[in-house]
């Protein structure tokens, strides 16, 4: 008689959000700053560690993130911090402190690796997790996953368990700081229909407004729209999409391991400006930062572009592409003039801007290159490295 076939368990998928993670990076630091509003941005670690007034900033300077008692009044990540200071002047700025937050998030993501090795990279601080096969009950698995972040780190995380990647990011918001959040799909109606729809990760603003407009406020006034009303208005495949998130649906695999797409650096400037003296120096800085991050990271590239904010917030790009890959500063950097020179002739600018970045895109692996060079001189590939 033939073995009855095992059923496979059900999924069981993590997301792993740390909590305000680079001001909980600052805290460790400044241990007396605790349980004040602290805003993290507008400057650089180079340019002084200490904490200062934030009454005292004036600049072009974003909010990176900030505590929770900064919250409180408002203030928010993405927030320019003139306003950030209008809303909460008594609150302490610091600098950021990128390779500090790295090192940190290099700690908190071996620590999980060593209980769940299924892990999939959000960014700095968030991490999908896939526990369907490791053999403990959610709830005690989800307090060693936090208890192992604390003792690598010192901070501390927020997690949420379901049964696919969608509710697993919603759920990680649902009790922050510190929290542990276990939803199952019959939670749907109780704890996920009550919210507004935009906190289902791929509502972004403009969606949210159209649904506003159309009476969704809601996801569970989401869930009880008709596809057909929902494709009608969104597309066949966004409002097929709608639907199916509104009701918790979610096939997505865990990716383990991803190629990155691009490297890029940006920086805003102080004060807008059209003077190429000014603008010159900062887009080599750049270039020469994006040529360390691919050559720490073994990649080079063969699409170099630049990224012009003006000062009535307009954006444009303009990218040069290359018979061959690079990670030469150098390199980048001419192919980066070349391409602002097509929106700034003789280095003359329509109008000032704010905001400046350079990007490194169609990568491939350093190592590769010489097999690729070579398949084409063998004509293997009509397209070397298209």
């Amino acid at each position: 008689m033939a073995d009855e076939p095992v059923a496979a368990p059900p999924r069981r998928i993590a997301h792993l959000d740390m909590d305000a993670f680079y001001a909980s990076v600052e805290l460790l630091r400044y241990p007396e700053l605790r349980g004040q509003p602290v805003v993290i941005g507008g400057r650089r670690a180079s340019e002084g560690r200490e904490a200062r007034p934030l009454a005292e900033y004036v600049g072009r300077g974003v909010v990176t993130t900030c505590t929770y008692e900064a919250r409180a009044f408002g203030v928010h990540s993405g927030m320019a911090m003139m306003k950030a200071r209008a809303l909460c002047p008594q609150a302490l700025a610091l600098p950021l402190d990128f390779d500090e937050y790295r090192r940190h998030s290099r700690l908190f993501k071996a620590a999980v690796a060593e209980i769940a090795p299924e892990i999939e990279d959000r960014g700095i601080d968030e991490i999908y997790i896939d526990l369907t096969h490791v053999p403990e009950e959610s709830r005690l698995l989800g307090l060693r996953l936090k208890a192992a972040v604390k003792a690598a780190t010192g901070l501390t995380c927020s997690i949420a368990i379901a049964p696919n990647k969608l509710l697993a990011k919603i759920g990680s918001e649902l009790d922050k700081p510190d929290g542990l959040t276990l939803l199952f799909m019959e939670d749907l109606e109780s704890v996920i229909w009550p919210l507004p729809a935009k906190r289902i990760n791929g509502i972004g603003p403009k969606a949210n407004e159209k649904l506003a407009k159309l009476n969704i406020v809601t996801i569970g006034d989401l869930a009880r729209e008709r596809p057909e009303f929902l494709m009608r208005h969104f597309g066949k495949s966004y409002g097929q999409w709608l639907h199916d998130a509104a009701h918790g649906r979610d096939e997505r695999e865990v990716v383990t391991y991803s190629e990155p797409k691009s490297r890029s650096r940006e920086t805003t400037f102080e004060d807008d400006t059209r003077d190429f003296d000014v603008i010159a120096p900062v887009l080599t800085q750049l270039c020469r930062q994006v040529a360390e991050d691919l050559k720490k990271r073994g990649y080079v590239g063969r699409t170099i572009g630049v990224k012009l904010r003006y000062d009535n917030f307009r954006i444009v790009t303009r990218d040069n592409t290359l018979e061959a890959p690079v990670n030469d500063a150098r390199a980048i950097r001419r192919a980066a003039f070349a391409a602002l020179s097509r929106v700034a002739p003789q280095g003359r600018l329509v109008r000032p801007i704010r905001l400046i970045g350079v990007r490194v895109g169609t990568l491939f692996r350093e190592g590769d290159v010489p097999a690729l060079q070579a398949a084409g001189a063998r004509g293997e590939t009509a397209d070397l490295f298209g």
